[in-house]
Formats: structure tokens, C-alpha cells, sequence
């Protein structure tokens, strides 16, 4: 199935905001027909998603709908995480039926364009959508109960995508040729039909100590052996969503309460990359010894394989460690701290580090998020206070 690239997206909100402007002469009228061909092609992944969606309920039989949103990944052990994911939603919610998407655009080109491969050294590739593809067709459908449920670690930039897909399904706000029933979504929204699970650390006086419990009960012997590290991504400090970064902090206070060896730092937010970790590492007194690195994220992908576990392998370390630049950004977190004196190891399971919707007992919290799912219309105001 043909994907729709991110610049097309673009090209369609200019195209349905402003003016069209064609040079004069006999191809004045190809800038509106590529837009419309634009157009086009966006109807025809609505349909393929509504044909699909309604082929499924109509097997099923079911009136409820669970869709998974991830940011999405292009690695084929992220996918057999996912898999896993839809899985155990499927026997934990035997009355729906469960949908994954991804939020990335980039992802989902890349993964059905087949950009790695299996152990098997198999080229994969994968199908993913859009939230708004599932989103329509769940409610082309009309199921009368459906539940949004956000893969996201913490409620950040990816979170705020999320709730504005949904936000945007209740308003109906799609190219006309897609528009849904109105009186349905009426009826979602006065029945509390639509709800939304919360990520992985929403509520940093629950879910924060529960997850730093979780953890320890899985790696308590590694604390007890040497440091471990977790590294999640974060928000850039220009924009950090809902101010969302600060779940790291609690998280690594709650893990210390446990143990004082864990530690929690991000690629991605201010004060909190691996330099920060290794500093808080040797202000404590950890100055040697082993260092056990591990994934904060939903999957292990790229961030994961390369960021973190880079040159772990012994393959390509020349690729993630600068001599001359031993505090660059582009050196692996395993190469880093290897080169600052301690033993590195990256637990591996078959042949890549795991993501937390490997581990049973972190996957459990999305799930009770997903039980425990709030009114679509209180969830989007407990970020938007103001709107």
C-alpha cells in the first residue's frame, strides 16, 4: 500500500489555506491538478483503512475498539514488540477490537519502504498508519465504544500529536470526501464513548513510584552488581511539552529511594544527557565498575540500537566514539562511558536490547491505563486547562 509522503501533507494545508498560483500558458492548471491528485490519493488511504477496519468488525462482531498510537519505529524487533503489544491487548480485552498505528511519518515510510532487517537478515517491511487513518475507519464504522490509548513514555511533544488526532476525529475534521456522522460522534461524546489511556508516566504520584518499583523488581541484581542507567529520550528544552521532562527526574528520585545505583537520562533533554548521568555517577562516588545500560522507550529502535548500544557489538565502534571529541553528542552511550573507565554492558535478549513493552510488568501500566481510561473530554482539558 502506497504511503503518503509528510511533504504531500504539507502541500495539502497550503493548498486548502491560500490561493493557488500557476504560471500562465497552457500548464496553468497542473498546480490544481496535482493537488487534487493530492487529495486523491489521501481519500483512497482513508478507504483502504475504512474497508479494512469494517472487514474486521464485520468478522468480529465486536462494538469496542482499542487503538494503540505509537511513535513507531522501522526496526523488525520493534515490530515483534508491537505484535506482542496487540496481543496481550487482545487477551486482556476480549470484547474489542485492537488497532495499532504510529504517530511518525517518517516511520511509517521508512518501515514500508523495508529499511532493516530481521535476524535472519530478511529485509522486512510493514504497513503502518497514521492514527487519523484508524481513527476514521473506527468511526466509519461506529463502533459505540472506543478507546485511545497513547504508547508514549511520558506526556510530552508525541502525547500532545496524539490527543490532537483525537481531538481533531471529534471535530470531524477531515477533507470533506472523508467526513463522518456527525450525530455518531455527538453520541461519543455526550455517551463518554471516546476515552484516552495515558502514557506510561502520566501521573507522577502514581505512576512514577509505580513504574520506579517495577523496574527495580526486574533489575535489582544489576543495581546490586554495578549502576544502571536508563536512557529514555525526553523533549527538547525549547519545547517541552507540558513540561513532561521532569517524569525522568521523579523517576530517578523514586528508583534511588530503592537503590542509589539506578540513574535515568535522555538524548534529548537539557541537563539530563549521559555527560549529566556520569557526573551525578561520580558525585555520588560510582567512578568505576559496571554500568548496565537499558532502554527507557516503549521499543528499541534506533535510539536504542545506535544511541545507546552503539559499538556494543564490537562492529562499527569507530561509528559512535569521536577521539576527538569525547563529549559529542554522536558518541554511543556505551562507547562514552566505556572510554570514562567503566565496564559496559547492554543486556541483550536473542540479539537486540529490549524496549518496555518487552517487559510484561511495565506493559501492565499501559494496560491498566487502558482500564482505567478517562472520558476523552476530561483528559484533553487536564492539558488544556485553558481551553
Amino acid at each position: 500500500m502506497k504511503k503518503i509522503k509528510s511533504f504531500l501533507f504539507a502541500a495539502v494545508a497550503i493548498a486548502l489555506t491560500a490561493p493557488v498560483f500557476t504560471s500562465c500558458g497552457d500548464d496553468g492548471d497542473k498546480g490544481v491538478e496535482t493537488i487534487e491528485k493530492i487529495v486523491e490519493n489521501m481519500v483512497s488511504e482513508y478507504t483502504y483503512n475504512d474497508n479494512l477496519v469494517a472487514e474486521t468488525k464485520a468478522k468480529s462482531g465486536k462494538n469496542e475498539a482499542v487503538l494503540l498510537v505509537a511513535f513507531g519505529s522501522t526496526w523488525d524487533n520493534s515490530f515483534k514488540a508491537f505484535d506482542k503489544t496487540v496481543e496481550a491487548y487482545k487477551t486482556k480485552f476480549p470484547n474489542a477490537d485492537v488497532y495499532m498505528s504510529f504517530s511518525s511519518d517518517i516511520c511509517i515510510n521508512r518501515a514500508s519502504q523495508g529499511e532493516n532487517y530481521d535476524d535472519e537478515d530478511n529485509l522486512v517491511k510493514r504497513d503502518y498508519y497514521e492514527p487519523r487513518y484508524l481513527l476514521h475507519a473506527i468511526g466509519k464504522a461506529q463502533y459505540g465504544k472506543i478507546t485511545v490509548q497513547s504508547l508514549q513514555v511520558i506526556p510530552g511533544e508525541e502525547f500532545a500529536a496524539v490527543v490532537a488526532a483525537v481531538k481533531k476525529f471529534m471535530n470531524n475534521g477531515y477533507i470533506a470526501s472523508a467526513h463522518l456522522d456527525d450525530t455518531y460522534l455527538k453520541n461519543l461524546q455526550e455517551t463518554d464513548g471516546i476515552k484516552m489511556g495515558m502514557p506510561l508516566l502520566y501521573d507522577p504520584a502514581e505512576d512514577v513510584p509505580d513504574v520506579a518499583q517495577r523496574l527495580y523488581n526486574l533489575f535489582s541484581s544489576e543495581a546490586n552488581d554495578g549502576v544502571v542507567a536508563f536512557m529514555g529520550h525526553g523533549n527538547p528544552d525549547t519545547y517541552d511539552t507540558f513540561k513532561a521532562n521532569v517524569r525522568y527526574t521523579e523517576l530517578e528520585d523514586e528508583l534511588q529511594k530503592l537503590n542509589p545505583k539506578f540513574y535515568v537520562g535522555t538524548v534529548d533533554m537539557a541537563d539530563n544527557y549521559k555527560q549529566d548521568v556520569k557526573d551525578r555517577m561520580q558525585d555520588d562516588g560510582f567512578d568505576s565498575g559496571k554500568v548496565y545500560l537499558h532502554a527507557l522507550m516503549s521499543i528499541a529502535g534506533d535510539h536504542a540500537h545506535n544511541d545507546m548500544a552503539g559499538g556494543f557489538d564490537g562492529q562499527k565502534e569507530n561509528e559512535y566514539w569521536d577521539e576527538s571529541d569525547p563529549e559529542s553528542e554522536d558518541n554511543s552511550w556505551f562507547e562514552y562511558f566505556k572510554h570514562s573507565g567503566y565496564d559496559v554492558t547492554v543486556p541483550i535478549v536473542g540479539k537486540h536490547p529490549q524496549g518496555l513493552l518487552e517487559l510484561e510488568t511495565i506493559r501492565e501500566v499501559w494496560i491498566n491505563h487502558t482500564s482505567n481510561a478517562q472520558s476523552f473530554e476530561d483528559a484533553y482539558h487536564s492539558m488544556y486547562p485553558e481551553e
